[in-house]
């Protein structure tokens, strides 16, 4: 891929960009080997374990949620970073954010300056407007997010919202998040939604999850398509009559194996993020799902005896599930274990402190192209 921004260093985000893209993943590939060598030597050597081939991505327009820094003037607004002395660099055109995205931007930053939202001037801590979050649906259809200071522009937000609608039909849910604090943070705690609808329908296979505003999902649809999928036949293959997703999101893992006859619960912090896991489970008339808000590991460690699933399912931040929740794991009855990890580091770490589990399975999914960064999902069993 190729990129006006990189080449002229006003933006190094994508550390490879200019890379060729089977090289990028090849060194993904090669480096989840290196660090799960320990696991691979534990589960009887390389012979033992399956490594099926790496999901790839297209090189650009993959990214299906743009987190964009506003700066400038109400004049003239940029929508993008800051530079090393915070002043705004537009990156309206970025190349990795879908084309749906990649349209709206400019859109929106015609809208910021015809409705007069003040871009917030980090080195001067004053102005209102800090971020717009833009996140695209498979279908199309749009989440904006306009993240300010105080509540002083709410008012002009209201009034002008038919304007955006009219100049940016697909923004089917427009919000204002509130983040008052000067500090290293992209949104705050409240947020208003605009408009009627309050959820983004994310189409993926025969699932539909709903996204409110402050839950996670995946960046890259077609990989996220992927990775559900092959996780739900690795559930499949085992057969399992029960299974745990912890920091199950809006639902994902859980709601792609959901099957007749079995027992699926997911756990998540986010109370926003299960309020949308529990509408999707409901619309799809799934009555064997539960959802709850929750500590993935201290619903772990309040478990009785005899109540522990067949399978758990986790998907953690970079930092993994630490030695809390992987000693519970090596302890208890948990017959198999789905592990998708962003961080190979953590995952090694975390495989290590659960011996009794075998590694089977492997597959590295290129979810972040042009990035050093990777998604790889394991199949644990015990012998």
């Amino acid at each position: 891929m190729q990129c006006d921004y990189f080449d002229r260093g006003v933006c190094r985000s994508c550390t490879l960009m200019g890379q060729p893209y089977g090289d990028q993943v090849l060194d993904k590939e090669l480096r989840t080997r290196e660090l799960l060598h320990d696991a691979v030597d534990a589960a009887g050597g390389p012979g033992s374990v399956e490594w099926l081939p790496a999901v790839t991505s297209p090189e650009s327009g993959y990214r299906n949620k743009a987190k964009m820094v506003v700066g400038g003037t109400v004049q003239q607004p940029t929508v993008g970073i800051l530079d090393e002395r915070q002043r705004g660099v537009d990156l309206r055109h970025c190349g990795i954010c879908t084309p749906g995205i990649q349209r709206a931007l400019p859109v929106l930053a015609d809208f910021i300056a015809s409705a007069g939202l003040m871009p917030y001037d980090v080195r001067q801590r004053r102005g209102e407007l800090k971020y717009v979050l833009v996140t695209e649906s498979p279908d199309g259809e749009l989440m904006v997010r306009f993240v300010l200071r105080s509540e002083g522009q709410l008012p002009r937000l209201r009034d002008r919202l038919d304007d955006l609608r009219r100049v940016l039909p697909q923004a089917v849910v427009v919000t204002a998040n509130l983040l008052p604090e000067h500090k290293a943070v992209t949104e705050g705690e409240r947020e208003v939604v605009l408009t009627e609808q309050q959820t983004l329908p994310m189409r993926l296979g025969p699932v539909t999850m709903h996204l409110r505003p402050q839950s996670f999902f995946q960046t890259n649809t077609a990989v996220a398509t992927e990775l559900y999928a092959q996780a739900s036949a690795w559930i499949d293959e085992v057969d399992t009559a029960s299974m745990w997703d912890l920091y199950c999101g809006v639902g994902g893992f859980a709601l792609h194996a959901a099957r007749p006859g079995r027992s699926v619960t997911g756990i998540e912090t986010s109370r926003e993020a299960i309020v949308s896991a529990k509408q999707s489970a409901r619309e799809a008339g799934l009555t064997d799902v539960r959802f709850a808000a929750d500590d993935a590991t201290a619903h772990a460690l309040r478990a009785r005896a005899g109540s522990t699933p067949e399978l758990v399912v986790v998907n953690p931040p970079r930092r993994g599930i630490g030695a809390e929740l992987a000693g519970w794991l090596e302890t208890s009855e948990v017959r198999h274990v789905v592990y998708s990890s962003c961080n190979p580091v953590t995952l090694a770490r975390d495989l290590a402190v659960m011996p009794s589990f075998r590694l089977r399975r492997v597959r590295v999914l290129d979810m972040f192209p042009q990035t050093g960064h990777l998604e790889a999902v394991t199949l644990l069993s015990r012998d």
